[in-house]
């Protein structure tokens, strides 16, 4: 009745040795296990949802394999009178069908030692759940169990234990969801062996954001850093030139990003590579006007701020050249279909036009005529 989210797999990467007492209870849930193991950690987070945005405790294909080798569970029985030690599942009717281990063996050492653990391993992977043994992990973990086949003998790899999430309905709960997760492997990493990390069908779309808003400072950082150094350059050294064109280059951003408020555009990979290349098409708007003002021959500000907007700014360079050419451009996004055309290319390449050629047309002579 989705009261729960999506699965999320916390995955032990490959280098946890389960065959040993001290490896296995690193994760393991049962008797002898660690208080902070794995699965005890995850079954804590689930008692606080809201919190951990766990909803149930994981899934522990090593506690159920543990108890499916018991011999009371009538679960691991083969047959050892042939050639070739054959496994019978719980259904198989045979007098030759024994327990993989006996209840002596059971009794001194709860637990199967290493060969034991390897040669049985398979067959629970493998053995389907049944009326009379519903610890079969072939279902349940066929594909949570990596085993690595090493000539004459075999070692467990990379491992997942699944759980659930809470309910996710928003962006929020999807980001809230990743980070909790993130946090709760951190967690599980310090207590294990090897690097414990989590995984679940949406965190491809939702890991972008948990870096967002620091990729963003440093791209748009980077891009105003390199045009302040070209236009610093190719306008003959001209400091301040240089830094006016960036502090309008810096308003456009700003404006850019109270659009994207106002005309509901989140900020992800996509606007943030739009926004990077509003960076470099804003400085079409910029150099051309300070380089005429710079270069014109008038005596006061005011005339050569007048002479620099007259000439270049109506000229092919700026208003003709550069903002109705892309305006038509842009205007054909408008009759997409697609949404991400829409939202991210056609709003956010007019914002860049509109609000490029108003900066340098109308704020950045203003500008110039005072300083």
């Amino acid at each position: 009745y989705l009261s729960v989210g999506a699965p999320v797999y916390f995955v032990v990467k490959d280098g946890q040795n389960y065959t040993d007492a001290a490896g296995a209870n690193q994760i393991c849930g049962g008797m002898g296990c660690n208080n902070n193991s794995l699965i005890e950690q995850i079954a804590r987070m689930s008692k606080m949802p809201n919190y951990s945005h766990i909803a149930y405790p994981a899934s522990s294909w090593l506690d159920d394999y543990f108890d499916w080798l018991k011999p009371q569970s009538s679960c691991c029985r083969h047959d050892n009178t042939g050639e070739e030690d054959v496994f019978c599942n719980a259904t198989v009717v045979s007098t030759s069908c024994i327990a993989c281990r006996s209840a002596q063996e059971s009794a001194n050492q709860s637990r199967p030692t290493p060969d034991e653990f390897m040669k049985f391993l398979p067959w629970f992977l493998n053995d389907n759940p049944e009326t009379k043994c519903a610890k079969g992990g072939h279902a349940a973990y066929g594909t949570s169990v990596k085993v690595i086949d090493e000539g004459k003998k075999s070692r467990v790899g990379a491992t997942s234990f699944m759980a659930y999430h809470t309910l996710t309905k928003t962006s929020k709960d999807f980001i809230g969801c990743l980070r909790s997760a993130n946090e709760i492997a951190e967690q599980i990493s310090q207590n294990t062996t090897v690097e414990v990390f989590p995984y679940s069908v949406f965190y491809v779309f939702y890991e972008q954001y948990l870096t967002i808003v620091h990729d963003t400072i440093f791209n748009l950082g980077v891009s105003l850093a390199a045009i302040f150094v070209v236009v610093f350059f190719l306008l003959g050294f001209d400091l301040l030139s240089a830094v006016i064109v960036v502090v309008t280059i810096l308003l456009i951003l700003l404006d850019m990003f109270g659009a994207m408020y106002l005309w509901n555009i989140p900020l992800n990979a996509v606007s943030l590579v739009n926004l990077v290349m509003a960076v470099g098409i804003s400085v079409e708007f910029c150099a051309h006007i300070t380089r005429a003002f710079a270069l014109s021959q008038r005596i006061t500000r005011v005339a050569r701020a007048e002479e620099a907007l007259a000439e270049i700014g109506s000229s092919v360079s700026v208003l003709s050249g550069i903002t109705l050419t892309k305006f038509v451009g842009i205007v054909i996004l408008a009759f997409s279909k697609s949404q991400i055309f829409k939202v991210f290319y056609f709003r956010m390449y007019l914002c860049v036009v509109v609000l490029g050629a108003g900066h340098g047309l109308v704020f950045l002579p203003v500008l110039l005529s005072y300083i």
